[in-house]
């Protein structure tokens, strides 16, 4: 069986715990690799070659770092398709949506190689007589990226880039569920010319992650995942003196006003809830209809769902494919089960679906429930599966009530083809990312990720100019040099008056 190593200093390494965990293929349920699991040891000698690596690489030319990283742009696009596949392998997604996982963090990649710009400082003189101010950023060090399984490229191209581009060394621990993008993209970025110990991946659970927050060679800590995991990120990290950025949950909302286009916002829900199997932390898991247009919407959703095509994610005839374990798609299904039970009506019940072939696969159709209230379970917590509420509201004020009284606060989205409501929304709403007839409202690569609430916990969103700021620290050096006519000297110079 493949064991999917570590990599430190520019080259796999075996690590000394011995131990391992699982890589299960999600279509299947059979597992197929093993990645070996970092001990506090393993940790330490990433977190020692970006220390060492960070002596020469936090002083490089920004053309030597910029040169590799148009290199490493260039690579992960040539490579692109072989990714997407060992992302769908250990995730489940399909092929399409891998590939776009891929773009997305290539857009990344392509900021990390404008990082001239974003690095340019600024220049006040003459403050004084003969005094200059300037205001410089410079990289903090070795900084940790934790990342997620449902994006396996994506959110680790949202973090390292960046941070190298910055100046910077980084150790990236990504999900232990899908080892095999990270490896590749750290192979691929050594290929590109990336100094040993920039990059750095150590595979791993809890013993990794702790000794990462309390490294105190560690200056700064990025995180994506849930609520509860991103509030102990942040306050470990913190009480350890570490910058940090915690991503968190979500319970993202779409409201639908009675001007909408229903065919549009139908088939929005259904690509925003479904798309990915509704794990990802941007689907719309609540749709809150106003006025009218519940019964005709949940009709078009319906409409749209039964052509559905479920099935593996690398068959291209498959639309959405299963769940990453087969714990959480019986956490999943045991929200449908229990909306039932508190009241809610099953329009759509995907619990019980499977694949013919892939019979041990984590498979779960679609779900859709309707009257939903507040104080059901499946309102409350995020679900992370592709299960779709549908909230009732007579008014404008009160879908909007509804969404601001949510803990979370990571996406929303109005459809509508009012331009006064949408601009109303867009101010009063309480998220950090809004959507105006756009379900999935992920900025581009020159903006900044995050949301509002428990959706994030530090003060920096993620890449774009936060991201920036994040990865470096402000130094502000005030300069006086005397005229060379102070000291008696005539060098040619005209004297000051």
């Amino acid at each position: 069986m493949q064991t999917i190593n570590h990599w430190i200093g520019g080259k796999p390494v075996e690590g000394v715990s011995g131990n391992h965990g699982p890589v299960v293929n999600p279509a299947t349920g059979v597992q197929e690799k093993q990645v070996a699991l970092a001990s506090a040891g393993d940790v330490d000698a990433a977190v020692a070659a970006a220390r060492d690596a960070f002596a020469a690489w936090g002083t490089s030319s920004l053309a030597k770092r910029t040169g590799v990283l148009f290199r490493y742009r260039e690579l992960v696009h040539a490579h692109r398709e072989e990714i997407a596949r060992l992302i769908t392998a250990e995730h489940g997604k399909v092929h399409a949506d891998a590939l776009g996982e891929v773009a997305r963090g290539l857009e990344i990649v392509e900021l990390a190689c404008g990082i001239t710009e974003k690095l340019k400082g600024e220049l006040s003189t003459q403050v004084s007589t003969r005094v200059d101010v300037a205001a410089i950023r410079q990289p903090l060090g070795v900084v940790a990226g934790i990342t997620p399984f449902n994006f396996p490229a994506m959110v680790p191209m949202w973090m390292f880039p960046l941070a190298v581009a910055c100046g910077n060394t980084f150790v990236l621990k990504p999900s232990e569920k899908v080892p095999s993008a990270a490896m590749r993209l750290a192979e691929l970025a050594a290929e590109a010319g990336l100094p040993d110990g920039v990059l750095n991946v150590v595979h791993g659970d809890k013993t990794a992650v702790d000794r990462l927050l309390e490294h105190p060679d560690v200056a700064a800590v990025s995180f994506v995942g849930s609520t509860p995991i991103a509030r102990y990120i942040h306050a470990t990290a913190s009480a350890h003196g570490k910058r940090v950025q915690a991503l968190g949950g979500a319970k993202n909302h779409m409201l639908v006003l009675p001007d909408a286009d229903l065919d549009l916002a139908a088939d929005a829900a259904v690509n925003a809830a479904y798309g990915s199997a509704g794990e990802r932390c941007m689907a719309v898991s609540v749709l809150v209809a106003v006025g009218g247009t519940a019964d005709p919407l949940i009709e078009k959703i319906k409409e749209r769902t039964a052509a559905l095509r479920i099935g593996p994610g690398d068959d291209p005839a498959s639309e959405m494919g299963p769940l990453i374990t087969a714990a959480h798609r019986d956490k999943v299904a045991s929200y449908v089960h229990g909306a039932a039970a508190q009241g809610a009506e099953v329009v759509l019940d995907g619990t019980g679906h499977t694949v013919e072939g892939y019979e041990g696969g984590h498979w779960i159709g679609v779900s859709l429930l309707d009257r939903v209230t507040p104080g059901m379970d499946a309102y409350r917590d995020e679900i992370f599966g592709p299960v779709l509420c549908v909230l009732r509201a007579e008014t404008y004020e009160e879908g909007l009530a509804l969404i601001n009284a949510s803990p979370w606060g990571n996406g929303t989205a109005v459809f509508t083809r009012d331009g006064g409501a949408a601009r109303r929304f867009q101010l009063e709403v309480q998220a950090g990312m809004v959507g105006v007839n756009v379900p999935i409202p992920v900025p581009v690569g020159y903006h900044s990720f995050g949301g509002w609430k428990d959706s994030l916990f530090g003060d920096h969103h993620i890449y774009g100019n936060d991201g920036v700021h994040f990865y470096t620290r402000g130094k502000v050096v005030t300069t006086r040099w005397p005229d060379p006519s102070d000291r008696g000297v005539d060098l040619g110079f005209p004297s000051n008056h």
